[in-house]
């Protein structure tokens, strides 16, 4: 006797049927399958019991078993549903009664396929991270390329105490250095910012996701994506200071001698020690605390008040409806002008905020081992020079660049999400 079962308990989304052979079936027909099998799959547990299932079957097994009390064998076969011929899975179970006890396999096979759904939901959750990453740490690069000579200027003021105004340092960089003398340091600018970008907006989504687990909240609180902003940027800052100093050496009076990222690596090492590339952490983490802070947390404020006014709620009624037709600028929630805008808004919040203290963690990472001071007193002695002024040099070229800087990196990052099909 033939019947046909459904094979969903088994899991399987392309479907499957089954097969009840009573004993009357043939031989050659229980071969025909295991060798047709063995073909696709010979190292599975499914070919294992087949294999055996056939061997069972030969020499007037069925008519043995049959008069020791053997009632039946049960077989499923799950056939391709993605345009190959043959057979992709096979799950059984061989099903005895022989003499009052039961043999099932199912439960052997079972264990084998939710082992085999565990190791591909850690594969897709660590290709999903990675996707995750590579998305901040190329809106890192595109952004801090876009905005380098910005960068460079306002490092200028900062450690070398530069005292003309704005155009005149322009024309100075031209002269002395020509055009690529703005992009001096970039590329070690970016080994740093985007790691450090990648981490830190990879370490914000898990971390407000977490908590709002944690709270059972249905929308994230202000608290929570402050909170969140904040441990994602001393993440990021503990991760990444080191390549961070070693750019702050590089660009810095004398720099040039040192030779390179590799160069003034070894020379850190060798003249002040390994923790001399952690120089200004505590400045750092009180530096970006907060601005991770006030970043993250303005622009999704910002975010969220946009989404539940009138406007944002038709927006995403309208990408609802579109779904996959929309290309992926139209996929972004808040649309590319409103993503670029809330992102310069946040960045340049953040940086006002918390200038001093990257005043500060500069001029401590210029420091050398015999002459350092401590985080309250180099910022004493900045005022002593300069007055509470000198703790803001630089602010307008740096508002000038984080804004642009901000705004494209927020896009990118959200860009590339949509892309890279990040969940």
């Amino acid at each position: 006797m033939l019947g046909f079962r459904n094979n969903d308990s088994f899991d399987n989304p392309g479907g499957g049927g089954g097969l009840f052979l009573e004993s009357s079936v043939p031989v050659s027909f229980v071969s025909f399958i295991s060798s047709r099998i063995d073909c696709y799959n010979p190292s599975s547990s499914s070919t294992r019991v087949l294999k055996k299932l056939a061997s069972s079957t030969s020499s007037n097994g069925f008519s043995e078993r049959k008069e020791r009390g053997f009632n039946g064998f049960f077989l499923s076969v799950s056939l391709s549903t993605s345009g190959n011929s043959g057979l992709v899975e096979v799950s059984n179970s061989l099903v005895q009664q022989e003499n009052g006890e039961k043999m099932n396999v199912v439960e052997e096979f079972s264990k084998e396929k939710k082992q085999n759904r565990i190791r591909l939901r850690q594969k897709g959750g660590a290709m999903n991270t990675t996707k995750h990453l590579w998305s901040g740490a190329i809106a890192a690069m595109v952004s801090r390329t876009f905005v380098a000579p910005l960068e460079r200027l306002k490092l200028e003021y900062i450690l070398r105490g530069e005292k003309k105004n704005l155009f005149e340092l322009i024309k100075k960089i031209a002269a002395s250095q020509g055009l690529k003398g703005f992009w001096k340091g970039n590329f070690v600018n970016i080994l740093r910012t985007a790691p450090f970008k990648a981490i830190n907006f990879y370490a914000y989504d898990t971390y407000r996701k977490n908590l709002l687990k944690m709270s059972g909240n249905e929308n994230t609180t202000n608290v929570e994506r402050f909170l969140a902003g904040a441990s994602a940027g001393i993440t990021a800052t503990i991760l990444c200071l080191p390549l961070d100093t070693i750019r702050t050496k590089l660009v810095a009076p004398g720099g040039e001698s040192l030779g390179g990222v590799v160069g003034a690596f070894r020379h850190m090492l060798q003249t002040e020690g390994f923790f001399s590339l952690y120089k200004g952490l505590i400045p750092s983490i009180l530096s970006m605390a907060p601005a991770g802070a006030v970043f993250y947390g303005v622009y999704d404020i910002l975010k969220s008040a946009y989404l539940h006014s009138a406007e944002g709620r038709e927006r995403t009624k309208y990408m609802n409806q579109q779904g996959q037709e929309l290309n992926a600028f139209d996929q972004l929630e808040l649309g590319p002008f409103r993503t670029l805008v809330y992102g310069a808004i946040s960045g340049a919040c953040a940086e006002a905020a918390t200038y001093p203290f990257e005043v500060v963690r500069r001029q401590l990472q210029m420091q050398v081992k015999a002459t350092r001071m401590s985080p309250l007193a180099t910022c004493v002695k900045i005022v002593e020079r300069g007055g509470v002024s000198a703790l803001y040099a630089g602010l307008i070229p740096s508002l000038l660049q984080v804004l642009p800087s901000a705004g494209i990196s927020y896009f990118i990052y959200e860009f590339m999400k949509i892309v890279f099909k990040v969940e």
